[in-house]
């Protein structure tokens, strides 16, 4: 795998620094990855902007800053506004549908959407939907394995809260798989070959 550049962008409050972490934690602790994280947010914590870059690689890690992103994962307009030129041509963009309008983005960017929010209150708790995101980001990319990732959503999560957070990873990671089997699909149909996201 060559070296993949992540970004997790939203508010603070919805749980942006951890979705993060559980990527970078999944790579690094349970794909026999390496990976590097780092966070940053306004003064205010809740509702102010919030992100956190996660870089993964199969080799030891030199230089932790992203400059271009391979995939951008967005909750909020903001963040979506402030990170989209960032992003690679033929990168991934994955956002929160009833929170984010995507505009104009770098050619060949795959984008994917999922109503997290609605998904995490139909879950019983509206703020699980970082976790929804954290399944959306494996379902659709298939960079980490569903089960480390699992792994890593149960050791992040406070104690006695590990069954609503697993299914609130696994709903995200199954509209994630349906999003691409669906795109595979159509492709196909139409006598064309779906770009692969090269890992």
């Amino acid at each position: 795998m060559s070296k993949i550049d992540i970004r997790v962008g939203g508010l603070g409050g919805q749980g942006v620094i951890l979705c993060a972490s559980i990527i970078g934690k999944a790579a690094a602790i349970h794909d026999n990855k390496h990976a590097t994280l780092i966070q940053s947010f306004g003064p205010e914590a809740r509702g102010s902007a919030c992100s956190a870059q996660v870089m993964i690689d199969d080799h030891p890690i030199g230089y932790p800053y992203v400059k271009s992103l391979d995939v951008l994962v967005v909750m909020s307009r903001d963040a979506y506004k402030q990170f989209v030129t960032q992003l690679k041509p033929g990168g991934i963009l994955l956002y929160e549908e009833e929170l984010v309008t995507p505009g104009a983005m770098p050619p060949g960017v795959s984008a994917y959407a999922i109503p997290a929010t609605r998904f995490a209150e139909q879950l019983g708790r509206r703020l699980v939907l970082n976790i929804v995101m954290v399944g959306f980001f494996a379902g659709v990319t298939g960079l980490l394995s569903e089960q480390a990732v699992e792994k890593a959503v149960l050791s992040s999560v406070p104690k006695g809260t590990e069954d609503l957070n697993l299914r609130a990873y696994r709903k995200g990671f199954e509209y994630g798989r349906e999003q691409v089997e669906s795109r595979r699909l159509e492709s196909a149909a139409n006598g064309q070959t779906q770009q692969s996201f090269a890992i």
